[in-house]
């Protein structure tokens, strides 16, 4: 199997796919609500995922995709080439801001994540990755990340996680808070994983992200050293919904043993 050109066919249709959606916006969304009020999807979203469902199977007709919206074939297992994907990973922000969204894409061979792209749609901007090969940010490598303390840290974590709740011990977040030099939320797990492998968090948190969310950026975090685990230090599951911590080594476990502590732990 050629991955330099799956890779390089995988980039075309990425920036092709981010230009149809930057044009989306001289004419109307059409927007729904899919688990809740804020759980949203347009008829981009869904385009775009038919988008690369088409240019896919056109490539090879064997390749299997695991998307979003679900518009592919049901994929019950990583066996051959799954490519997963999220067509706008950040809808709320695409519907309100029209930007910090992304496409996120994870190409995966016989369960082994080979191939991982973010793409900042606006900004034009394109993280990669290749398993065993490095890391970019455009045409920049990116470097293996640098340790850093939990005191000089910038989390990536929703503020709803320092308020009473049901899955994590929400006064060990306020400890957190208090102790890190800043917090951010950004609206798109795949660019909040995309800062933390570029450098710019030292850690994300999420109590329930799809493979999708996350498939693309995996991939990228391996090649910087980042780990990516869910909030009992496991690997993740591509087939199935899980919470999710990817962070600076230097800090990774510090987080979990100190500060993200899930009530069933």
């Amino acid at each position: 199997m050629d991955l330099k050109q799956i890779d390089q066919y995988a980039k075309s249709i990425i920036v092709e796919a981010a230009k149809r959606i930057r044009n989306a916006f001289s004419y109307n969304l059409v927007i729904e609500t899919k688990s809740n009020a804020n759980d949203l999807v347009t008829n981009i979203d869904r385009e775009t995922e038919l988008f690369f469902i088409e240019k896919i199977k056109s490539f090879d007709p064997t390749h299997k995709i695991l998307g979003e919206e679900g518009m592919g074939e049901k994929v019950e297992s990583l066996d051959g080439v799954v490519w997963i994907i999220d067509p706008i990973d950040g809808t709320m922000n695409f519907v309100k801001q029209h930007r910090h969204f992304m496409i996120s894409i994870g190409i995966f061979i016989d369960g082994v994540g080979k191939l991982g792209y973010i793409y900042d749609v606006m900004r034009e901007d394109l993280f990669n990755a290749v398993a065993g090969e490095g890391a970019w940010y455009n045409a920049s490598p990116l470097r293996k990340l640098q340790p850093v303390k939990i005191e000089e840290s910038v989390i990536g974590i929703n503020a709803h996680w320092v308020a009473p709740n049901r899955h994590i011990h929400h006064e060990k977040v306020i400890e957190l808070v208090r102790k890190v030099r800043g917090t951010r939320s950004y609206g798109s797990a795949a660019m909040e994983i995309a800062f933390v492998v570029s450098g710019k968090l030292d850690a994300y948190v999420s109590m329930r992200l799809s493979p999708w969310d996350i498939a693309g950026g995996i991939i990228i975090a391996q090649e910087v050293g980042a780990i990516a685990t869910n909030l009992h230090g496991e690997g993740f599951d591509f087939l199935h919904q899980d919470t999710f911590i990817i962070a600076n080594p230097a800090i990774h476990q510090e987080l979990l043993g100190k500060y993200i502590v899930p009530y069933d732990v």
